[in-house]
């Protein structure tokens, strides 16, 4: 599932995950003076719970070292599943844990204790390397759905002329006056011709 990029007109929204209380709210504070739209958890299993009521946020802020699940499975679980860029927080700047962040996926890793100051120029540059990252992956996805359905298409013209005994020019004007017969796109067409192809028949 891909996460949109926040719409111009509302804030950016956020999901903050961290198991200080003292620190989750502070943050949580200052962020919505900034004016972004903030949503607290103090676990991943709590920010997995307010994930699985339809939240969407358009950006994360998770502490790395959580009882439970923590940060690290967290935001595997953002990345692979809802593809929701995320910012790592840790009171560890040791290389190890930076590494495993960055191995992650995280777009930045801020080490606490965290000024405001700080936060903002940093959500602000996530914010922008991800919308540019959901820029590439929407493209990937549409550069894969051309591909496949070329493959279909091959496939089904191949058979079509077997079928019918045809050239491939021929084959291929056959399956594109069906499919502007039907007014229905050669992708599907060809899809159609191939599944009715690979199930037997009764």
């Amino acid at each position: 599932m891909t996460t949109p990029p926040a719409p111009s007109d509302r804030p950016a929204r956020l999901l903050l995950v961290d198991d200080d209380r003292l620190i989750l709210g502070t943050l949580a504070q200052g962020l919505r003076h900034m004016g972004y739209e903030v949503h607290q958890a103090e676990s991943a299993e709590d920010a997995e719970a307010l994930l699985s009521s339809g939240l969407r946020p358009d950006m994360a802020l998770l502490d790395v070292h959580m009882p439970g699940a923590g940060g690290l499975w967290l935001a595997q679980r953002l990345r692979e599943i809802e593809h929701v860029p995320f910012v790592m927080l840790s009171a560890y700047g040791d290389a190890s844990t930076v590494a495993q962040a960055t191995r992650s996926g995280a777009l930045a890793y801020l080490v606490k204790p965290l000024a405001l100051t700080q936060i903002q120029p940093a959500i602000e540059t996530a914010l922008q390397r991800a919308l540019e990252l959901g820029e590439l992956r929407r493209t990937r996805e549409q550069l894969q759905a051309a591909l496949d359905g070329d493959r279909v298409i091959n496939v089904a013209t191949g058979l079509t002329m077997a079928q019918h005994k045809l050239p491939r020019q021929r084959a291929f004007e056959l399956l594109r006056a069906a499919a502007r017969a039907q007014r229905r796109k050669l992708a599907d067409v060809a899809q159609e011709t191939v599944q009715a192809y690979e199930t037997p028949s009764v």
